[in-house]
């Protein structure tokens, strides 16, 4: 299980920017569907490792939870147009992909004999927040000013016309 994590987390890495880059041109469908199913499994496979093997780190399960939420949120604002939608898409895709970042950096970094302890570990929580978040609504931002059909001609819903 501990595989299917490490692999699915590193697809989900490169997945990531790819997706963002992809989605703005109208051409990240099939792309943003695999990072979703790769999310999934990287937060299944979290859930499972919890459970059986880090009770400790129970309260990862619920950041899965929301991990996951973000990024069918981003999904799904690509079906939708209104107010909203570059927020939406934007911070959900953002904010899904910062999660994948900390988890990386804090398991890495600051759990067990990692070289951060005590307040120090706060780098490795708060760091790519801090980081990520203004970059988030400066692409959204640009997304946005720079007149992008929304949702791209290739990503809308066939069924909201």
């Amino acid at each position: 299980m501990l595989l299917v994590h490490i692999v699915s987390g590193t697809l989900g890495l490169l997945l990531g920017p790819a997706v963002m880059w992809l989605d703005g041109r109208g051409r990240g469908r099939r792309t943003g569907y695999v990072y979703v199913g790769t999310v999934v499994v990287i937060c299944a496979s979290a859930t499972v490792l919890v459970l059986t093997v880090r009770h400790d780190l129970w309260w990862l399960i619920p950041v899965s939870a929301l991990t996951l939420g973000l990024t069918l949120l981003a999904r799904q604002a690509l079906s939708r147009y209104g107010t909203g939608w570059s927020h939406a898409y934007a911070h959900g895709q953002g904010g899904s992909y910062i999660a994948l970042i900390t988890a990386t950096i804090v398991v890495s970094f600051a759990l067990e004999d990692g070289p951060l302890t005590g307040p120090s570990q706060l780098i490795a929580w708060l760091g790519p927040t801090i980081i990520g978040t203004p970059l988030i609504e400066l692409w959204r931002r640009r997304l946005v000013g720079e007149g992008v059909e929304w949702p791209p001609r290739g990503l809308r819903n066939p069924l909201s016309a």
